[in-house]
């Protein structure tokens, strides 16, 4: 059935290319990568409950949310059409993940029950390539966390400032 609807999806988006643009071609190309990404993750057992999820006074938005064993998953979906001097996900830089955990952190907060799920930051990395070659599509769970983690270099330099090191 998954497998259908892919192909249903992929020549909606082939056709689409030939009758008119629907919106700036990064737009299409993200749009895109988020669709492939979402197939990918449902063949991986993932179940997607949001996608493009946004709040008010939030920048950004969460491209997917997905429950995977336990985890409540916030995922951020990167795509080019080709491979480029570095990969898709050299972009959620630490700006975008600020942004990220702001959403996760209000959608977190308007779910019922007492106690907050276990939850997890993921990366999809999707290469489209061209029709003759799928694409090239890598996950990368728990890319980071909900508060930026410390460099042991940047620990060191803040103990050298305080006269410690």
């Amino acid at each position: 059935m998954i497998s259908i609807t892919r192909l249903v999806a992929r020549s909606l988006n082939s056709v689409s290319r030939y009758i008119g643009k629907t919106g700036p071609e990064h737009l299409q190309t993200a749009r895109w990568g988020e669709v492939e990404a979402f197939f990918y993750l449902r063949s991986l057992g993932y179940r997607i409950v949001a996608r493009n999820f946004r709040t008010r006074g939030e920048h950004g938005e969460i491209d997917l949310i997905g429950w995977d064993d336990g985890a409540l998953c916030f995922i951020e979906v990167e795509t080019l059409t080709e491979v480029g001097l570095a990969p898709p996900e050299m972009a959620v830089d630490a700006a975008k993940k600020s942004h990220i955990r702001g959403v996760a952190r209000r959608y977190v907060r308007q779910l019922r029950g007492d106690d907050a799920p276990y939850c997890r930051f993921d990366v999809v990395s999707v290469v489209l390539g061209n029709e003759h070659r799928g694409p090239t599509i890598r996950l990368h769970k728990g890319a980071f966390a909900w508060t930026p983690r410390r460099s042991q270099f940047g620990a060191n330099l803040r103990g050298q400032a305080r006269g410690r090191g």
